[in-house]
């Protein structure tokens, strides 16, 4: 037997905001330059990756992308500074309650 936790952070109402499936779709708009490009890759529509990603910006009150217009050839996406120290934060948070996760688990079962 093993335990695994799934962490959300959840807005002002209760309402999640941020998971591990938002961190994926943030680290392939990195990788790929792209909202369209991660959302395919992720076999995402999309406007549910845009919904998605406004959804954190308007939780948290900061810019996650720096976006360009401009089409399949001009346009693109680029994660900000915040972003990152974001994502970081959110990764030592989720590394921190599986590992105490785990110990507990370990005590109790």
């Amino acid at each position: 037997m093993q335990v695994r936790v799934k962490l959300s952070l959840l807005d002002g109402r209760g309402a999640p905001f941020m998971g591990a499936g938002l961190v994926w779709l943030l680290r392939r708009v990195e990788k790929l330059g792209s909202i369209r490009l991660a959302a395919k890759d992720m076999g995402m529509s999309y406007a549910k990756a845009h919904r998605i990603l406004k959804g954190l910006e308007r939780a948290t009150g900061q810019k996650f992308l720096l976006r360009r217009r401009g089409g399949h050839e001009r346009g693109g996406a680029q994660v900000t500074p915040y972003a990152r120290r974001f994502i970081a934060r959110y990764e030592k948070l989720e590394h921190r309650i599986g590992a105490y996760a785990r110990e507990a688990f370990a005590d109790i079962f």
